[in-house]
């Protein structure tokens, strides 16, 4: 089955949460964390990731896990991957407590679309310190897609990771897994990485934005997504294809956010202060899209169609007199 095609049918069976301009959301992905080895690429913002967090937590945010946040290709057991990044875990069950966690899974964890494999790994973590489990999601559902929308306007946002269609990370999504953990894990501890995967290949990455691009125009529906690792907070005339890009930068971590009915793309990365003191920094790196002006666009390109319709069946029309 096409991109679109996967597209449109995930869309379709999408639960929606309802938003309002009070309403606070930062949407991360492509954490990849894995067993703390040179293979694991969370390695590199570790601390970063979680001083975000932070951040939103005591500022209220909803996190909406966008997928491929924990390396189940290169790794078998979720629990080496939870008990190496245990903190991080600890943190992030703090949101689900309190309500405001949703986790999209996709290809380097697609296997969370099993419920009996959540339920086996997610619904608890063990602490070596005591030597003994704790609660960690329990009974936490993953998504394929979910959607959003904002009860002023009518807007929906449909939240995806974006690798849907993809001939190996969602068809043959066994023998990428396969080939990750057994050939190019080996290949990154030299260095070296995946030259098939939207990340790195820049070809691949175009053509995933063009057919996203296309399905966002041709159903008048907005998306937020990962995947690429490509940055999109787009202006109020391009159409509305907003990208959260990715944790694994050497520096820096990215994600968008919603405050204030406002999306922006947002970079967290280490800084310093005029006394050489360490801080991790927030920076907005796009101007935000205002959720009305996704309206007016969409709107406007109906506007479009029927217009450009009209006058087509006015030449034929036309032609038929001429005929």
């Amino acid at each position: 089955m096409s991109t679109f095609s996967r597209l449109s049918e995930v869309y379709k069976k999408s639960m929606e949460i309802p938003f309002d301009n009070s309403s606070k959301f930062v949407f991360l992905s492509d954490c990849h964390r894995g067993d703390g080895s040179l293979a694991d690429d969370f390695n590199r913002n570790g601390n970063t990731f979680y001083s975000a967090l932070k951040y939103y937590y005591a500022n209220e945010f909803a996190y909406f896990d966008l997928g491929d946040s924990d390396e189940l290709w290169k790794n078998k057991k979720f629990s080496i991957i939870s008990t190496t990044h245990s903190d991080t875990f600890r943190l992030i069950r703090e949101f689900y407590n309190a309500g405001r966690f949703y986790m999209i899974y996709e290809n380097h964890d697609i296997i969370k679309r099993n419920p009996l494999y959540i339920k086996k790994n997610f619904a608890q973590i063990y602490d070596p310190h005591i030597d003994k489990n704790e609660p960690l999601f329990e009974d936490i559902k993953a998504y394929e897609g979910l959607i959003i929308k904002h009860k002023e306007t009518g807007v929906k946002l449909f939240l995806v990771h974006g690798h849907q269609g993809d001939l190996v990370a969602d068809v043959f999504w066994k023998v990428g897994s396969f080939l990750t953990r057994n050939i190019w894990r080996r290949f990154e501890t030299f260095g070296l990485r995946d030259p098939t995967s939207a990340a790195i290949n820049y070809a691949v990455l175009k053509k995933v934005e063009r057919i996203f691009i296309d399905w966002i125009e041709k159903n008048k529906q907005p998306v937020i997504c990962g995947h690429t690792h490509r940055p999109s907070c787009p202006k109020e005339d391009d159409p509305p294809y907003f990208n959260d890009v990715s944790c694994i930068y050497n520096n820096s971590i990215t994600c968008l956010e919603i405050v204030n009915s406002e999306i922006t793309l947002v970079k967290w990365d280490i800084k310093t202060d005029p006394d050489r003191a360490f801080y991790v920094d927030r920076e907005a790196i796009a101007l935000p899209r205002r959720i009305k002006t996704i309206k007016w666009f969409l709107y406007c390109r109906i506007i479009v169609s029927v217009y450009y319709a009209d006058s087509l069946f006015a030449l034929s029309e036309k032609a038929k007199q001429l005929i």
